[in-house]
């Protein structure tokens, strides 16, 4: 920017820098004039070239002029076509921005349509969740409210368990008691395995000993003795043994009860023709059972000797199964005669059968032929009744034959009815 006086001349502007330009060829030319008049002065010779070249340079300078106008055009056109440009620039920038911003608003509207839907589907979403969690969270306090239940009612069951074991242990503490026990127990096996009337509880012997229970089995080998035996101290004393010399004691001292046990049942409830060559000594306890066979053989092999037979609750059952084969067996070669009896008759009643229905068919045949007269009756009486129809009655038979064909007919198929 260049101000002289109240005028600002601008370097930018197009035609400011060529009205410059054009100044300062006009203060060249001046310059030239000058020097060329004080020339002339010198030379004369040198003025024609010197004319010539001023009028050179006149033309150029009007030449220059012309360019300069047609530069004053031309940056007008300029001037002119970059103000249109600007305004067709500004014109579409606003048409395109207006379009952005119409883009835009579509655009944030079907974002806040979706974000409005998204947030719909997912409170709804989250509402089934919670409903979902709050029908769980309900059946799962249910659930636990059932189990808890359960728990109480198993805690009462276990209260009265430990209840139970406390009289049971009271009740294995005294020896009458203990044997009460075993012989109730005993009772339970027996009675689910036999019949009521193949056994006999607190069965009484010829020798005035009174057996906790007596089977009686066929000859051989004859009724059979059970007696309940329970050696728990002996037992207990074994189990709590804390030292090898106390593990030997209880152990000769649970021998010898058993072997008094096995002794006893062996002179009271072996009676020679009374009961069998044999007794059985029904152990209550499954631990006993285990305990003896595993660690005292040779007490089981000195019952072998004396014929009485130890059993558990486990081997008792089976045993009396076996004895219930013995009893069904024997109760069926008892009735084996009443059973050939039953056949017999059986056989008569068949035979009897026979004979009524060679009746019946001899009486089916007659009523055949009978009915096969009545049948030959009828058509002969038919055809007369066509020769009276066609009033041709000399081939009439007399009248006492069809009637006599007929009750003869009829009188054997009333025989045949009685």
């Amino acid at each position: 920017m260049i101000q002289i006086g109240t005028t600002t001349l601008d370097l930018n502007d197009p035609v400011t820098l060529a009205l410059l330009i054009g100044g300062a060829l006009a203060l060249l030319i001046v310059i030239l004039l000058i020097a060329a008049l004080r020339g002339v002065s010198r030379t004369a010779r040198a003025s024609e070239p010197l004319i010539y070249q001023m009028d050179q340079l006149g033309r150029a300078v009007e030449g220059l002029g012309r360019g300069q106008e047609q530069l004053t055009g031309g940056l007008t056109s300029v001037s002119n076509a970059q103000s249109t440009g600007q305004a067709q620039v500004l014109q579409a920038m606003e048409t395109r921005l207006a379009a952005v911003q119409q883009q835009m608003s579509d655009r944030l509207h079907e974002n806040a349509m979706k974000t409005a839907r998204a947030m719909t589907d997912m409170q709804e979403h989250v509402n089934k969740q919670l409903m979902g969690g709050s029908e769980k969270t309900t059946k799962s306090l249910t659930e636990l409210q059932a189990r808890l239940a359960t728990i109480d009612k198993a805690q009462e069951n276990i209260t009265k368990l430990s209840g139970d074991v406390l009289s049971l242990q009271d009740i294995l503490s005294n020896k009458q008691t203990r044997g009460a026990f075993g012989e109730i127990q005993l009772n339970d096996i027996v009675s689910k395995a036999l019949p009521k009337d193949s056994y006999t509880l607190q069965a009484t012997l010829s020798n005035g000993k009174r057996a906790d229970c007596m089977i009686h089995l066929p000859n051989p080998p004859g009724p059979i003795v059970i007696d309940a035996k329970f050696p728990l101290e002996a037992y207990e004393a074994l189990r709590n043994a804390a030292t090898e010399a106390e593990a030997r004691a209880a152990g000769q001292q649970f021998r010898a009860s058993v072997k008094a046990h096995i002794k006893a049942i062996s002179e009271k409830y072996v009676i020679e023709g009374e009961t069998a060559d044999g007794a059985l000594m029904f152990l209550p306890s499954e631990a006993v059972y285990a305990e003896l066979h595993a660690n005292f053989p040779d007490v089981v092999r000195e019952g072998f000797n004396a014929r009485v037979w130890i059993v558990s609750p486990t081997t008792c059952m089976a045993t009396l199964n076996t004895m219930r084969a013995i009893l069904k067996d024997a109760r069926m070669r008892e009735q084996a005669g009443a059973i050939r009896n039953m056949l017999r008759q059986l056989h008569r009643d068949v035979e009897i059968v026979v004979e009524r229905v060679q009746k019946l068919d001899t009486h089916f045949d007659q009523a055949r032929r009978d009915v096969e007269g009545i049948g030959i009756a009828a058509e002969r009486a038919g055809k007369r009744a066509a020769k009276l129809d066609n009033f041709d009655f000399e081939e009439l038979a007399p009248e006492d034959t069809l009637e006599q064909d007929a009750g003869a007919a009829v009188a054997r198929l009333t025989a045949a009815r009685d």
